[in-house]
């Protein structure tokens, strides 16, 4: 009589190798929004620096008094970055708190509505700013 040997199967089965298939796209379906968000809050982050330069103005404004009347204050052409800030406006008084209102250009994930506005109130001197705009219901800023 012969012997015969039983061999063990090796590889995957189809079943496994749809498992496997179905995980990956699981996977894929959560990280790419998360990413995506991710890439936008990044590149939001030069249109926060760029409001920096604005927000300087205004404290140095608000401290030494020139010009009298903070929203005098020119907006250098170098404020703007032409990939991601189409205008930096300065606006607003000092009863009421300055505002600095920086507008984005449309970029992946930044639209025009995603505006950035700080809202400088002045103490002794001192400027405290709160944020507000299109950027805080995002959660890009």
């Amino acid at each position: 009589m012969m012997n015969m040997n039983t061999k063990n199967q090796k590889g995957f089965t189809l079943i496994e190798l749809m498992i496997v298939v179905a995980i990956i796209g699981i996977l894929a379906a959560i990280a790419l929004p998360a990413y995506q968000t991710y890439t936008a809050r990044a590149t939001y982050s030069e249109v926060i620096s760029a409001s920096s330069a604005a927000k300087t103005a205004v404290e140095v404004c608000a401290q030494t008094g020139v010009p009298a009347d903070c929203t005098d204050i020119a907006v250098n052409a170098g404020w703007t970055n032409a990939s991601t800030v189409n205008t930096i406006e300065i606006g607003g008084d000092a009863a009421n708190g300055y505002t600095i209102t920086v507008t984005p250009n449309e970029e992946s994930g930044i639209v025009a509505a995603d505006t950035l506005i700080l809202t400088g109130t002045i103490n002794n001197g001192a400027v405290t700013w709160a944020t507000t705009g299109g950027c805080v219901d995002k959660g890009l800023c």
